[in-house]
C-alpha cells in the first residue's frame, strides 16, 4: 500500500524547509509567488491534503468564518431577504478562495448568538447580514466590541467607530433614483419606506431622495412619504395608504424591490397603470426585479463585490491589519417600469 504523502516529502522534492511548505500551502505572502506555485503544484501532484485539524491546533485558529443572517419575513419558508441570497453565494466563494470554511446560521435576536462564536473557537470572525430594528440591535454590537470579537456588519455607516461596517452608498442610491425620475419630467415623487433611525439604510435612501428634489428646487411633501418594511405586503399597504391620502403623484421611489413589487400590485388593483400613469423605481436589483411585470427599474448593489469586501475586511481584522469602513457605489438599472423602451 502506498504511504500518504507528508509535508516533509513535499519539502524534500521542492528543496525547501517544512515551514516554507506549510506557509506556501496557506498562501502566505511570506513565501514568494513563484515558490508558492511550485510547492502547490508538487502537493497537487503528490495528492497531498492539508490536515486542517492539525493545522488549527498549531495556530489556535478554526480557519472558519461565521455568517450570521437576520431572519426576515418572506413569502416562503426561507426567512432570508432575497437580496442576501446572492450575497451569500459571493461570501461563500470568497471564503473558500481564502482557505476558510463558512459556518452559516441565523441570528436569533432573542438569544445570545453574539456571545459564543469566538469564545468557543467555532469561528475566527463573524460577518453579520441584516439586523431588523437597528435600535434593538445596537446593544448586541456593544457586547461584541467588549469581547474583542472580530466582526464586520453589512449596512449603513455606524456612529461607533469601533464597529466596522461595509455597505453601499444608500444616500447616493436614493439620489440617482430620484434624479432619474426628475429627468423623465416627474416632479411629484412619492417615497415608500421607513425614514426613521430604526432603519438607517432606508433613511439614507430617503435623504438622498430629498436631496435630489432640493437640487431641482422641489420641496419634499411629507404626505408623499409612507412607511414600509422590506416585504411585498408592506409595499402593498403603503401604496394603498398613498392612494388614499388623496395627494396627487406621478412617480414612486421605493426603499426596496420587494416594496416596489407590492406597490405595483396595489396600483394595478386600483386601476393605476405602471408606467402609463405612474413610474416606479425600486432598490436592490434582486433577481425577480427583471421578471416583474413591468420589469422594474432599480438601484443595483454589487453583491459579488460586496461579498468579497466583507470577507477581505474580517480577515484583515483577524490578522490585526488596518481596515476601515467602506461605502460602495451603486448604479441605476433602467427597465420598463419608468416607461423606458428597454430590451430586458
Amino acid at each position: 500500500m502506498t504511504s500518504k504523502a507528508t509535508s516533509i516529502d513535499i519539502a524534500y522534492r521542492a528543496g525547501v524547509s517544512q515551514s516554507t511548505v506549510s506557509r506556501a500551502l496557506r498562501n502566505s505572502p511570506l513565501v514568494n509567488l513563484e515558490t508558492r506555485q511550485r510547492i502547490q503544484a508538487i502537493a497537487k501532484e503528490m495528492n497531498y491534503k492539508v490536515d486542517k485539524n492539525a493545522s488549527n491546533l498549531r495556530t489556535q485558529n478554526s480557519l472558519t468564518l461565521a455568517l450570521l443572517i437576520c431572519e426576515d419575513p418572506t413569502n416562503d419558508d426561507s426567512m432570508i431577504n432575497p437580496f442576501f441570497l446572492s450575497m451569500l453565494g459571493s461570501i461563500t466563494r470568497a471564503t473558500a478562495r481564502q482557505g476558510y470554511d463558512l459556518l452559516v446560521s441565523f441570528q436569533q435576536l432573542s438569544s445570545d448568538w453574539h456571545a459564543d462564536y469566538e469564545d468557543s473557537n467555532k469561528a475566527d470572525g463573524i460577518i453579520l447580514l441584516g439586523y431588523g430594528d437597528y435600535m434593538d440591535y445596537a446593544h448586541k454590537l456593544e457586547t461584541l466590541i467588549e469581547k474583542n470579537t472580530h466582526f464586520v456588519i453589512w449596512g449603513a455607516e455606524h456612529n461607533n467607530k469601533a464597529v466596522l461596517s461595509i455597505g453601499c452608498d444608500n444616500h447616493q442610491g436614493g439620489y440617482i433614483a430620484t434624479e432619474h425620475l426628475l429627468n423623465l419630467g416627474h416632479k411629484k415623487i412619492a417615497f415608500l419606506g421607513d425614514s426613521s433611525s430604526h432603519s438607517p439604510e432606508f433613511r439614507d435612501r430617503y435623504l438622498g431622495h430629498v436631496e435630489a428634489l432640493n437640487q431641482a428646487n422641489i420641496q419634499a411633501d411629507e404626505q408623499l412619504q409612507h412607511d414600509a418594511f422590506n416585504t411585498e405586503a408592506s409595499g402593498y399597504e403603503a401604496a394603498n395608504a398613498l392612494l388614499d391620502c388623496g395627494v396627487p403623484f406621478e412617480a414612486i421611489f421605493t426603499a426596496s424591490d420587494l416594496i416596489a413589487i407590492g406597490a405595483i400590485r396595489a396600483l394595478k388593483k386600483r386601476g393605476v397603470l405602471v408606467p402609463e400613469h405612474v413610474a416606479v423605481v425600486g432598490y436592490d436589483d434582486i433577481p425577480v426585479a427583471s421578471f416583474a411585470n413591468p420589469a422594474l427599474t432599480t438601484v443595483k448593489q454589487d453583491t459579488q463585490f460586496a461579498g468579497e469586501i466583507l470577507v477581505e475586511s474580517v480577515l484583515k481584522l483577524i490578522r490585526g491589519e488596518e481596515v476601515s469602513q467602506r461605502l460602495l457605489k451603486t448604479s441605476l438599472v433602467v427597465r420598463s417600469s419608468c416607461g423606458a423602451n428597454v430590451d430586458d
